[in-house]
């Protein structure tokens, strides 16, 4: 099946070389140069990634993601000036699971939608969920719980966890998750990995301050423990 992009961007010329470049790669694109537009395209149209600028008219692309956030788990890449970092953070704590700053090439753009995309297509493990403590990650739906308790997370934060806890134990640098959630061929800033833990903790952690599922090992990476204290 033919996966769905939508991108919303007020530059309209931008958005027809990203529509074009996208299309002539086999995907089926969708428009919007506003962010109404982009919310009833998303749950009409309901894309497999979104590309989202973060500067929009009216509704800014920081309010439309926490919009998005509130209904859909749906893949999010945000467009942000160079110089917006603030927005690249406020981005990817809201859920956003990658971010590309302006300008960039189309062709980048085209390798870092592929790259979220294939996460979807990871092989599934013969075991139907992963058990630590009182936390289970089912495989097979996507779903993580905790004392029976459904925890939502985002597409980039499920890869996150699911790649620490099938490494128990071991220690994982930014550099290794990176290249196993985004692909060999991301290029983008590691630290984003420090963005989607702190997420991860407030998610599942008795005490985010004090983790005992996902640890940092100064000067090292993150070790998934499981929950031991």
């Amino acid at each position: 099946m033919t996966q769905r992009i939508l991108v919303v961007d007020d530059e309209t010329s931008m958005l027809k070389t990203v529509r074009a470049y996208l299309e002539q790669d086999g995907f089926t694109v969708a428009t919007a140069t506003d962010s109404q537009t982009g919310l009833d395209l998303a749950r009409t149209f309901q894309p497999d990634l979104i590309i989202l600028d973060v500067m929009l008219p009216g509704m800014d692309g920081i309010s439309m993601l926490r919009e998005i956030r509130r209904e859909s788990d749906v893949y999010v890449l945000i467009l942000t000036a160079r110089a917006g970092e603030v927005d690249r953070i406020v981005g990817l704590e809201l859920g956003a699971d990658d971010y590309l700053t302006k300008p960039f090439s189309p062709r980048e753009l085209i390798a870092r939608t592929k790259a979220i995309l294939r996460r979807g297509r990871n092989s599934k493990e013969s075991d139907p969920a992963l058990l630590f403590h009182q936390l289970r990650i089912d495989l097979e739906a996507r779903r993580v719980s905790k004392q029976n308790s459904e925890i939502e997370l985002t597409p980039t934060e499920y890869d996150l966890l699911y790649t620490l806890a099938r490494h128990h134990k071991r220690v994982l640098s930014r550099h290794q998750l990176i290249e196993y959630v985004w692909g060999y061929d991301y290029f983008g800033d590691d630290r984003v990995i420090d963005v989607h833990i702190r997420r991860l903790r407030i998610k599942i952690e008795d005490n985010p301050q004090e983790p005992t599922y996902i640890v940092t090992v100064r000067g090292a990476g993150y070790r998934f423990d499981g929950g031991d204290a």
